[in-house]
C-alpha cells in the first residue's frame, strides 16, 4: 500500500516499521492532523512487569505523545480475572485481586519512565477497567451489550478458531473475554474521547469488535490500528530466551542483563531494532545496521545502550557497557554483574547450587549438563568438576562463574 501520510504520528509509525494494519488510513490521519487524539493499549495485569515483547506497544504510545497527542495505559484489573484466550493452547491460571493489584503496582514503574503523567492536554492517563467492568449488572449487560455481538462472526476469530480447530476447550469466561474489551473501548471513547486503540496484528479481530460496538451504541467514529507481532530474524519470539522473559523492571532482570540482551541482537536485526526501540533519526539506524563485520558489534553496543538507557537510564547503561568491555575485552570481573552472596552458614558451597543460585542454570541438571559439555567456566577456566566445592578459603575474594561465552555471574562472601 502507498499511502502518504500528513500526520506526524502516522509518518513516525510508518517509517519505523511500527505499523502492520489500520482501519481507516486517511480519516485516522486526518483525526491526527486536527487535534489531539487520545489513544490506548490495554496491558492485562498477569505478572509484576511487562516484557521485552510489550515494549513495541509502549513505545507506540510513546510517539503518540512525543508528536503531540494524549496516550491511555488501560490496566486490565476487571480482564485480567478472565484472561485473554488469544493465541494461547490453554486457559490461563485466575489470580486472585490482591496479586493482580500487586502486579498492577509493578507495571506501572516501567510506564513512567516512558510516558509523562499529569493534567495536561497530552499528559498520559493511567487507568483501570476495573472502574467500569467491576460494577457490571450482569442481566443489563447481555441486554445493552450482547445483543451486538454476532457469535457466528465471534467463532470466525482467529484467536478462537485456532483453539477449536485443535479441539482444545474455550470456557464461557474466556469466550466473554473479547466483549469485555470491546466495551472497554466504547466506555474510553464516551468518558474520555479516546479515538483510538493499538494493538499487536494477533489483537486486529478484538480491536474491530470495539470499534463496531461503538459505532452501534454511540455512533462515533473511532479507529484501529496494529504493530507487526515480532519474532527475531531466526524465528524466535521477541523477548523470551531461554533463561525465561527478558522483564522490563530491574528487580525482575537486571540492568545489565537487560544490556546484554540488545547486545546480543543477531546482526540481521539491529537496524530493525533500533528504528522500533530507540529514538536515533532513521538514517542513522539504516546506517548503522548496515555495518559489517566487527563494526556491527559496535552497532549493537549503540542499540544497547539506547534501549537500556530509555528503560533503566543513562547511568545504568553506561555501567553494562563498562562491565561488559572489562568482562569481554579484558577478561575482568565487572562491578556490575548478577551477584550471588552467601554466609558463612551457606558453606561449603557445591558449584552446581551456585551456577543454579546465581541464575547461570534452572537446574542442578542443567548445571552439570554444563559442566560436562565444557560450557562452564570459573575464573575464566574451564570448570570440569561437578563436585567442586566453594569453602571459606575458594571465596576469599570473589569467584566468577560463567555459563558459555555471554552469562557471567559472581559468587561472593557476605560481609
Amino acid at each position: 500500500m502507498t499511502y502518504h501520510p500528513k500526520s506526524d504520528f502516522m509518518s513516525v509509525m510508518m517509517e519505523r516499521g511500527f505499523l502492520a494494519d489500520c482501519t481507516d488510513y486517511q480519516a485516522f490521519d486526518d483525526a491526527l492532523s486536527s487535534g489531539i487524539v487520545p489513544g490506548y493499549i490495554g496491558f492485562d495485569a498477569t505478572a509484576k512487569s511487562l516484557h521485552v515483547g510489550s515494549l513495541i506497544q509502549i513505545m507506540t504510545l510513546r510517539w503518540l505523545q512525543k508528536t503531540g497527542h494524549k496516550p491511555i495505559t488501560l490496566m486490565g484489573g476487571g480482564t485480567t480475572k478472565v484472561g485473554d484466550p488469544s493465541f494461547r493452547a490453554d486457559e490461563r491460571p485466575l489470580l486472585t485481586p490482591e496479586q493482580i493489584d500487586d502486579n498492577i503496582a509493578g507495571i506501572k514503574q516501567v510506564f513512567a519512565k516512558y510516558l509523562d503523567y499529569g493534567d495536561g492536554p497530552t499528559d498520559a492517563l493511567m487507568l483501570n477497567n476495573a472502574e467500569w467492568l467491576d460494577d457490571l449488572n450482569y442481566l443489563d449487560f447481555l441486554r445493552d451489550i450482547g445483543r451486538h455481538f454476532s457469535v457466528n462472526r465471534m467463532l470466525s476469530f482467529e484467536s478462537v478458531k485456532s483453539r477449536l480447530d485443535r479441539e482444545q476447550s474455550l470456557s464461557f469466561l474466556e469466550f466473554n473475554y473479547m466483549i469485555l474489551q470491546a466495551y472497554d473501548f466504547l466506555e474510553l471513547n464516551r468518558r474520555y474521547g479516546c479515538l483510538v486503540q493499538f494493538g499487536g496484528s494477533d489483537q486486529w479481530g478484538n480491536i474491530v469488535n470495539g470499534i463496531d460496538l461503538t459505532r452501534r451504541v454511540l455512533d462515533h467514529e473511532i479507529y484501529g490500528m496494529t504493530t507487526p507481532l515480532l519474532t527475531t530474524s531466526d524465528g524466535k519470539k521477541m523477548g523470551k530466551t531461554a533463561d525465561g522473559a527478558i522483564w522490563l523492571n530491574a528487580d525482575m532482570r537486571s540492568p545489565y542483563e537487560f544490556w546484554q540482551f540488545w547486545r546480543n541482537t543477531t546482526d540481521a536485526d539491529v537496524g530493525r531494532f533500533l528504528k522500533l526501540y530507540s529514538e536515533l533519526p532513521v538514517e542513522e539506524c539504516e546506517r548503522l545496521g548496515a555495518l559489517a563485520g566487527s563494526e556491527i558489534n559496535e552497532a549493537k553496543i549503540v542499540l544497547a545502550n539506547e534501549v537500556t538507557t530509555l528503560c533503566h537510564g543513562a547511568e545504568a547503561a553506561a555501567a553494562a557497557e563498562a562491565t561488559a568491555r572489562e568482562v569481554f575485552e579484558k577478561g575482568g570481573i565487572g562491578e556490575d554483574l548478577p551477584t550471588l552472596t552467601v554466609t558463612p552458614d551457606d558453606l561449603p558451597l557445591s558449584v552446581v547450587q551456585a551456577i543454579v543460585k546465581a541464575g547461570l542454570a534452572k537446574s542442578g541438571k542443567e548445571a552439570k549438563r554444563l559442566i560436562a559439555e565444557n560450557g562452564a567456566r570459573i575464573d575464566d577456566a574451564p570448570l570440569t568438576d561437578a563436585g567442586l566445592m566453594l569453602d571459606a578459603g575458594a571465596l576469599a575474594s570473589p569467584v566468577k562463574l560463567s555459563a558459555g561465552k555471554k552469562r557471567h555471574a559472581l559468587v561472593q562472601l557476605a560481609g
